[in-house]
């Protein structure tokens, strides 16, 4: 049942999809935007490179166990009530984080940050589960990763631009404020999307039952696998390309985030082209695509690291990575949320924690043999296309119905 209009107001509804949107720069933005002050916060706070970058390490932790927490949660409580809870903690966090006075400290804040950052980015995915079908919601969820691209190119551009005006303290002051303007938007523009009559009854043990139930589908664990060892070799790119084109080939930082830029760009074209393919073409046919794309990517630059290359081999194969990720995310998440709307909380939050929480495990990897070698990121990324493969056979043939039923009617409209 769609929610009713006394759950979701005129104007909450006008301003629901926008701010749905905006919600999932929580996660790119707290991870990237005060990266080109990390060496002065390094130095200011006496601490040496390998500590000050588990500020980074305890993002994403946090990241991806608030989704954990926060879907299930969003579920029996409603999404307004539990996002709310999560903008005001992040507001909070964020100021912590400001005036930490060492990096111990700033590293438990972050912790905190991640955590309230990750109720904004499971919210954004349930809700619209809540509030959209069929084409809609293969469209909404292609959106989702045009907005992520567009994050990660902003976040780290308007770090460098604030960083000449500002220290790293004043970068955290600007995510609190940022916070601040996100909660003011929420509470005039956030409508309840989960009516009281559709919410989860129970408590914990409701909740493991529900991870249960998920967990022994086959085409929910399939597309959460794919996206994880996916997204996995998103952040192995993520982790190693700046080593690669600044170490290796000697870019500047200003080719650097050029090329960054680039890629980003690719990431947000491909999503954007990805809800389009899913929607009039096939959603397991796209996300086909997208792990093919990435592999060609990834087998890019494994050949790089085996025998000498040149830059612009990488550049297009650190290309086709980034973007053949994007190409498999919306029909991955339509897969995994279809099929659950009375727990799309819980479902969004599996697949959020899946993502982050695998990127996290294989990001330190690229750096095993030394910031002058590309070969363990081409083996990261290749060893990953490979087990993202292997999980989208889950999503094949033993219930072909299931495919065909995400593929919408052309009368499927959103619902707001």
């Amino acid at each position: 049942m769609p929610p009713t209009d006394s759950a979701t107001p005129t104007l909450a509804r006008r301003l629901l999809p926008a701010l749905l949107l905006l919600l999932t720069v929580f996660g790119p933005i707290s991870m990237d935007l005060y990266l080109p002050a990390l060496p002065a916060l390094t130095s200011e706070l006496g601490a040496v490179t390998s500590v000050a970058q588990l500020t980074v390490t305890a993002c994403l932790i946090g990241l991806a166990a608030g989704q954990l927490i926060a879907g299930p949660l969003s579920d029996r409580l409603g999404r307004r009530r539990i996002l709310l809870v999560g903008i005001v903690a992040y507001v909070v966090t964020s100021a912590l984080c400001a005036v930490s006075p060492s990096i111990e400290l700033l590293i438990a804040a972050r912790l905190v940050q991640g955590l309230a950052g990750g109720v904004g980015i499971v919210i954004a995915t349930a809700a619209g589960r809540d509030v959209f079908s069929g084409r809609a919601l293969i469209r909404f969820y292609g959106r989702l990763t045009v907005v992520g691209g567009l994050a990660a190119i902003v976040g780290p551009l308007l770090g460098g631009v604030l960083s000449t005006v500002t220290d790293w303290r004043g970068l955290f002051v600007f995510l609190a404020v940022i916070g601040t303007v996100l909660l003011v938007v929420a509470l005039l523009g956030f409508g309840e999307t989960l009516p009281v009559e559709q919410r989860s009854a129970g408590g914990f043990a409701e909740t493991l039952r529900g991870y249960r139930t998920l967990l022994t589908d086959r085409v929910f664990l399939g597309a959460v696998l794919n996206q994880g060892f996916l997204y996995a070799a998103l952040f192995a790119y993520l982790a190693g390309s700046t080593f690669v084109l600044q170490d290796i080939y000697g870019l500047s930082p200003q080719w650097y985030a050029a090329a960054f830029g680039l890629n980003s760009a690719g990431h947000m074209v491909t999503g954007s082209l990805a809800g389009r393919a899913a929607e009039r073409w096939s959603i397991l046919g796209t996300l086909a695509l997208g792990v093919g794309v990435t592999g060609v990517g990834a087998l890019g630059l494994l050949a790089a690291g085996l025998t000498a290359m040149p830059l612009w081999v990488v550049i297009v194969a650190l290309f086709l990575l980034f973007s053949g990720v994007a190409l498999s995310a919306a029909p991955a998440t339509t897969l995994a949320l279809a099929e659950y709307p009375h727990m799309a909380g819980t479902a969004s939050s599996l697949l959020g924690m899946v993502r982050f929480g695998f990127g996290g495990v294989a990001a330190p990897f690229v750096g095993v043999a030394g910031a002058l070698s590309i070969l363990p990121l081409g083996i990261v990324t290749v060893v990953c296309v490979v087990l993202s493969a292997a999980a989208g056979l889950l999503l094949a043939p033993r219930r072909p119905d299931r495919a065909r039923s995400t593929t919408p009617a052309p009368s499927e409209r959103a619902r707001v």
